[in-house]
Parts: C-alpha cells; structure tokens; sequence
C-alpha cells in the first residue's frame, strides 16, 4: 500500500521528483514487486537446485542479493545509469540500497548528501518496502564501517519519504505448507509426482510457476502441470482440477469464490457433483452438470474437463 511518510522535507524538490516519477511508473508498487520477485527466484534457482528457502543460499549469493535488485529494478523501468550513484531518475543521481532489514542500508561516502532509493524485501513474510532519504549529514550515524559506509541514524529513517510499506510480495507457497506436506511432496523421485503431490496438498492457493518449477527440478516443468499425462491428468480421478492460464479458468475460480490465478499462477481445488447438502455454496457449470468445492465429507469422484479459452497475458 502507498504511505503517508512520517516526516516530509518540503524543501527537498528532487526527493519529491523523484518520488512522484516512481508513482507514475509504477502507482501500484506491481512492477518493483516483480523484480523483487525475480531476484529472489533467480538467487535461489529452484529449477536447477531445488531451493526454496533464503536460509538455502550461500553467503556469497545472499551478498549479491542487492546488486541484483538493483539490476532488476533498471531492467524494469529502464533507469539511465547514473554518472557517480547508480541511477539517474528525472536527470537526479539516485543510489539504489537493499537490505534484509528494514531501512539498515549502508551508505557509501560517494551517496552521502545523495537521494537513496532504498528497499527492504522478506520472502518468508511475503512483504516488501520501498522509500526515498537524502543520505545527509543529519540523516547518517556518525560511525563507519571498513569500507567507510555509515547508516541511517534514527531521525534519518523517521525521515524516508515512503513509497510502499509492507505491501505484498508474490507469494512462495512452499514457505506456506507443513512440514509433513513438503516432505510428502520431495519425498519421491520422480518430478511429475512430486508436482502432483504439490497440487494434491497445495489446493485452494496460488502456485507460481517458480514453485511448478523448484518441485519438478525439470527442463519441461510446464508439461508436468498440463493434461495428457500431466497434473492435470493425474489427479481427475480424485476429482481435483487445476486451474491456470485462461480467462475461462479464471473466471471459474472467481464463481467458486477463490482467489482467481493470475499470469504465472495456478490453483488446484477438489470438486464434487451438486448435491442439496451443498445447500447455497457457490457453483459451476462444466461437462453439463453442476460443480461445487468438494466439502471433506464428500467421497472423491472423477472431475470435470476444463477447457482452455483465452489464454492470460503473461
């Protein structure tokens, strides 16, 4: 969500030009959202490596976490490199900072009296935040470290003029699920049961395909999801269907009342035929007959064909 700040330099213009181009790039917080989201995956390389935990990364990796962020968000917006800091936004030298606490950015002599663009992420709380400081005398700790970097002082982090504040990170379901139901998931050898135990346990929730991607461990994760022998084939007999990349699965998700997958995600949920003990639960129409989310007690019985109409922009 967008915050008010809890201190504002109404005299600092480039601070506020800076922080009204962002919000016109970006008014939602989506876009820097992604390429948080896209540092933390291509860090943990889940396809190639099976990780899914920050905690799972090398020293050297979580070190080069900033560096990528930093990377990242210039390929998003297509930033102009700075001449001394990092970027350059509306013709302003900005530093880009990120910590894995909040607002615990060290500060390079060549930033100090510069605009930092600093950013905090957690993929455990499924969070992030973004603001803009000058890094200014009366804003920095007197103290350095080795390297001459100082920190924020305390009325120096009362001072970030906020972009976003804890504003939702695209979710890592596999932060989310028990530990008996990872362990039931990796338990087996094969990728495409593990992507089955993975829909079969992860029901009612959005899966990114990073998730598809870090339990099938495979080059041709996607089919593992897909009918004619994927997920998708594999679980119908239980009644289970998979919701994905099409407007019409969207939409279904939606009348059933879940959270409906956007690009990239998939939800898998337990249907049962309509029966008068559903009462007034929400229903679809697929195959020519009635379909409600299946309630514990209903035995399982083969689910519907969904078919793919229109498919969602990536």
């Amino acid at each position: 969500m967008i915050n008010e700040p809890l201190w504002t330099d109404s005299s600092d213009s480039e601070v506020e030009r800076v922080f009204l181009h962002l919000l016109a790039l970006d008014a939602d917080g989506s876009r820097i959202a992604k390429a948080i989201r896209r540092t933390f995956d291509l860090l943990l390389d889940g396809q190639h490596t099976g990780r899914y935990r920050w905690e799972q990364l090398h020293k050297t990796e979580k070190t080069h976490c900033g560096t990528l962020v930093e990377i990242n968000l210039q390929r998003e917006f297509d930033f102009a490199d700075g001449e001394v800091l990092d970027y350059s936004i509306e013709g302003i030298e900005v530093d880009c900072k990120y910590s894995q606490k909040l607002a615990d950015w060290m500060i390079p002599p060549e930033a100090k009296g510069r605009i930092l663009l600093g950013l905090w992420a957690s993929d455990q709380a499924g969070k992030w935040s973004a603001g803009l400081v000058r890094a200014s005398e009366e804003h920095l700790n007197p103290g350095t470290n080795r390297d001459s970097k100082r920190t924020l002082s305390k009325y120096g982090k009362a001072s970030i003029r906020w972009l976003f504040q804890s504003a939702p990170l695209q979710e890592n379901i596999l932060l989310r699920l028990p530990d008996e139901d990872i362990d039931a998931i990796f338990r087996s050898t094969s990728g495409q049961k593990r992507i089955n135990e993975l829909f079969r346990r992860a029901q009612q929730r959005p899966i990114s395909r990073n998730v598809v991607a870090t339990v099938a461990m495979q080059e041709d994760y996607m089919k593992r999801v897909r009918g004619n022998g994927g997920a998708r084939t594999a679980l119908r007999p239980e009644g289970i269907v998979i919701f994905g990349q099409y407007k019409n699965h969207a939409q279904a998700a939606t009348d059933l009342g879940l959270q409906p997958p956007g690009p990239g995600e998939f939800i898998s949920v337990r249907l049962a035929r309509r029966r008068p003990h559903h009462g007034d639960a929400s229903y679809i129409e697929l195959d020519g007959e009635y379909w409600v989310i299946a309630l514990a007690t209903d035995p399982p019985e083969p689910g519907p064909l969904v078919p793919d109409i229109g498919p969602l922009g990536r």
